[in-house]
C-alpha cells in the first residue's frame, strides 16, 4: 500500500498518526507538509527513517496544492492508494485532491456534505432527519429576514466553521446587528444561521465500512460548547460513560441514517446532537474525521484499544478490530484561564486535586506559570481520567474543574 499523510506541521498529535501508519506492515508512507524534510529528522529521527517520501506543499493547503503533491508521488511511486488527513479544515481539500488524481476515498462532493454546514442540513432535511431550521446568509439582510421567520435566539457561525469557533448566540436586534457586522456575510463568505436549540448536547462516534455501521461510541459535554465559548473562564468536561444505553441507543438509527445520507462509505464520524427537554432529538453537526477534545484517547481507554492505530488500519486496510463493549468509563477536564492578561501567573488547587482524585488521572497536560494564555476553547491544559464506573469518572471530573483554578495576568 502506498499511503500519503497530510501533516501540515509536525505537531505531537499529527506525528502519532504518522507513527501508527508507519507501523503497518507492507505500507510505504509519504508525507505532504509545509515543513521542510529535514525538520522531521530533528523532531523524530525514528519516524523519519520509516518515511519513504516527502513533498513540501504550499501553505494554502488547498485542493490544488495537495493534488500537485499527490501527482508528484504518483510519478515517483507509480501509484498512490490512500490520501489521509485528520484535521477538519483538510477534509474538503483532501476530497478535491482525491477527485483530481483518482486516489480512492471520500471525494469532493461527499466532503462538502460534511464541511458546508448549510449543505449538510439541506441533505439531512431532505432525508427526513431532524435538524434545526437554518439559512445560508449571503448578506446582512438575509440575517434580518431569517430572524423574522424563526424569532430569537438564533446561532450565527461560518458555513465552514470548526467546532464552536466564531459562533454567536444572538438574542436581540442589537446583538444581531453586531454579530452580522463582525461576520460580514457575502456570496464569497456565507454565514450559517440556525434556530437556537435548548437541550443536553452529546456526541456520537461511528465507524463505517463499505457504507455499513460496524461500531459506535458517544460522549456528553458539560456544559455545552457554546456556553464555553461565550464564557472564556468556564472550565468544562467531556464524559464517555461505560454504559451502552439510552439516549445513545435510541438515537443510533438517526445517526446511521444521517451518515448514509451524507455519503460516508468507510471512515469514522463525529456527530454533535441534542436531546431536547421533551425527549426529541436534533442533529447539530457531523464531521467525517477523528474527533477532537481528547475523545480519541478517551475511547482508547474505554475500549482497551489504541484508537489512532485502529483508525489508521481502518483507512488503509478497511478493517476494524475494536471491541464493542466498554471496559471502563473515561473523561477529560479542561482547565481554562480566569482573569485578564496574556499569560498564566498562578495555578491553584493542583495539590488538593491530586490528593482527592489523582488516582483516577491517567494523562495530563497541566497549565504552568508563564505559559501564554490560550487562544483555543480547549484552554490552558487538561487532565484525562478513567475508572471502572461512570459515577467515579463524573466525581473525579467535578473535583478537577471545581478545584483547579488557572489565573491569568
Amino acid at each position: 500500500m502506498h499511503v500519503l499523510l497530510v501533516a501540515p506541521y509536525f505537531l505531537d498529535n499529527t506525528l502519532r498518526y504518522a507513527r501508527a501508519l508507519a507501523a503497518i506492515p507492507g505500507l510505504r508512507l509519504g508525507l505532504l507538509s509545509c515543513e521542510p524534510e529535514g525538520k522531521l529528522q530533528q523532531v523524530d529521527p525514528a519516524l523519519g527513517a520509516h518515511v519513504s517520501g516527502h513533498y513540501v506543499v504550499r501553505p494554502s493547503m488547498d485542493g490544488a496544492a495537495l493534488a500537485e503533491g499527490v501527482s508528484a508521488f504518483q510519478r515517483a511511486w507509480g501509484r498512490v492508494d490512500r490520501l489521509l488527513g485528520v484535521l477538519e479544515q483538510l477534509q474538503v481539500p483532501l476530497g478535491e485532491a482525491r477527485s483530481a488524481t483518482g486516489v480512492p476515498g471520500m471525494k469532493l462532493e461527499q466532503a462538502l456534505n460534511f464541511r458546508d454546514k448549510d449543505r449538510m442540513k439541506e441533505v439531512l432535511r431532505a432525508a427526513g432527519l431532524p435538524v434545526a431550521r437554518h439559512r445560508r446568509l449571503e448578506s446582512i439582510q438575509d440575517g434580518v429576514d431569517f430572524v423574522g421567520e424563526v424569532g430569537f435566539p438564533i446561532i450565527l457561525k461560518p458555513v465552514a466553521g470548526v467546532g464552536a469557533k466564531a459562533t454567536f448566540r444572538v438574542a436581540d436586534r442589537a446583538a444581531l446587528q453586531s454579530a452580522l457586522e463582525q461576520l460580514q456575510p457575502s456570496v464569497a463568505h456565507p454565514v450559517q444561521a440556525e434556530e437556537f436549540i435548548t437541550g443536553v448536547e452529546r456526541t456520537f462516534e461511528t465507524v463505517m465500512i463499505d457504507g455499513a455501521p460496524v461500531w459506535w461510541s458517544g460522549t456528553r459535554y458539560h456544559p455545552t460548547p457554546l456556553a464555553v465559548l461565550e464564557h472564556p473562564w468556564m472550565q468544562y468536561t467531556v464524559t464517555l460513560p461505560r454504559e451502552i444505553d439510552a439516549p445513545w441507543t435510541t438515537f443510533r438509527e438517526i445517526n446511521h441514517a444521517a451518515l448514509r445520507a451524507l455519503g460516508l462509505v468507510t471512515g469514522i464520524s463525529h456527530m454533535e446532537w441534542f436531546e431536547r427537554p421533551d425527549g426529541s432529538f436534533v442533529i447539530g453537526e457531523v464531521g467525517a474525521r477523528p474527533p477532537g477534545v481528547n475523545i480519541m484517547p478517551m475511547m482508547s481507554l474505554a475500549f482497551g484499544r489504541d484508537m489512532i492505530e485502529a483508525w489508521c488500519r481502518l483507512m488503509v486496510l478497511g478493517t476494524w478490530d475494536v471491541p464493542a463493549e466498554r471496559q471502563r468509563a473515561a473523561g477529560t477536564a479542561f482547565f481554562r484561564g480566569q482573569g485578564r492578561g496574556g499569560a498564566v501567573v498562578a495555578v491553584e488547587g493542583l495539590e488538593r486535586a491530586q490528593h482527592e482524585v489523582g488516582r483516577y488521572v491517567v494523562d495530563r497536560k497541566l497549565p504552568v506559570v508563564g505559559q501564554p494564555a490560550s487562544t483555543s476553547y480547549e484552554g490552558e491544559g487538561w487532565a484525562i481520567v478513567a475508572a471502572p464506573t461512570t459515577a467515579e469518572v463524573t466525581t473525579a471530573l467535578g473535583g478537577l474543574v471545581r478545584g483547579v483554578k488557572v489565573v491569568l495576568g
